[in-house]
């Protein structure tokens, strides 16, 4: 038992050395972006305290948009910023204190986070976590059994978004993109989860029943909190900007019909979490929003009457 301890010892960063990180999926601009944000010494911009070291590349030859871009992004990852391509994601294990998995298309988040918990490593889930509420809900658990830390977000949660909570609203409106993508069975986790995160982000747990109703050129879900607070989610298709409406109490509001938004200071919550083993977003909050978009879908299937979460 001594020697495996000290072999542990061995194989952690030294106190102060940057932690070294790879990479699940090189099938997004994700991955080559925040390898930018973690490698670039150039960079004003740079988040310090760990670098892309290793990746796989994966990809899903049934999605242009992974299968058109796979082998390009690893070259840049590679041949730019000297990261290494392995050919398994156990060939990470050795190479790596921390992972994120990537991988643009949902489905395959599961298997990979299968094979990537016999790291033992904490692992960044970009969006979507999964593509389904049972494949999101079997991550969490597999999570929990073999004690792997691990959180899931979008970037639009830490864009001006946060500026916008109040404990005075009662209401608010967010809009942003909502193609779909028709391998994603639960269809909203593509891209409309970046707008469901927006309004989890301005009101937290406790949503109790959501509606939705939608046509060839977009999506309208509303949803009513525990609380009273009502919210509506507005995707346009096939893409939108990003923007938000408050009301607060008193006939005030906050909004924002424009919303933009950074990678960095997601990354920098990446590499706090990676440090810590503390994850920012809380895991029941993404698998409430999983429950959330998995009854809207139900809600649109029946023609846009109320379903309750998880029911």
């Amino acid at each position: 038992m001594k020697i495996f301890y000290i072999a542990l010892l061995a194989l952690a960063p030294a106190w102060g050395q940057e932690l070294r990180l790879g990479i699940i999926g090189t099938d997004t601009s994700h991955a080559t972006a925040f390898t930018k944000t973690l490698n670039d010494d150039a960079s004003t911009d740079r988040v310090k305290g760990a670098r892309v070291v290793a990746a796989y590349k994966g990809g899903s030859s049934d999605i242009e948009e992974s299968a058109g871009r796979v082998n390009e992004y690893a070259a840049e990852l590679h041949d730019k910023w000297g990261v290494k391509i392995v050919e398994k994601i156990a060939g990470l294990c050795p190479l790596v204190d921390g992972l994120l998995l990537e991988s643009v298309d949902g489905r395959p988040h599961l298997q990979q986070f299968r094979e990537a918990v016999e790291c033992g490593k904490p692992v960044f889930i970009d969006k979507p976590l999964a593509s389904t509420r049972e494949d999101a809900l079997a991550i969490a658990s597999l999570a929990n059994e073999m004690h792997v830390p691990w959180f899931s977000s979008s970037s639009l949660r830490y864009s001006a978004i946060e500026n916008m909570k109040s404990p005075d609203a009662i209401g608010a409106i967010v809009w942003g993109p909502g193609p779909m993508e028709p391998h994603h069975k639960l269809d909203m986790t593509w891209y409309g989860i970046h707008a469901v995160e927006m309004l989890y982000t301005l009101y937290g747990m406790g949503c109790v029943e959501v509606s939705r109703m939608n046509s060839p050129e977009g999506d309208v879900i509303t949803a009513r909190w525990q609380d009273g607070k009502l919210g509506t989610v507005h995707l346009q298709r096939p893409y939108g900007k990003f923007g938000a409406v408050v009301f607060l109490k008193g006939e005030k509001l906050n909004a924002m019909p424009e919303i933009d938004f950074s990678y960095v200071p997601l990354v920098r919550q990446i590499v706090e979490f990676m440090q810590t083993k503390k994850p920012p977003v809380p895991n029941d909050v993404t698998l409430e929003m999983f429950a959330f978009m998995d009854a809207a879908q139900r809600s649109a299937a029946t023609g846009g009457r109320a379903v309750a979460l998880g029911k």
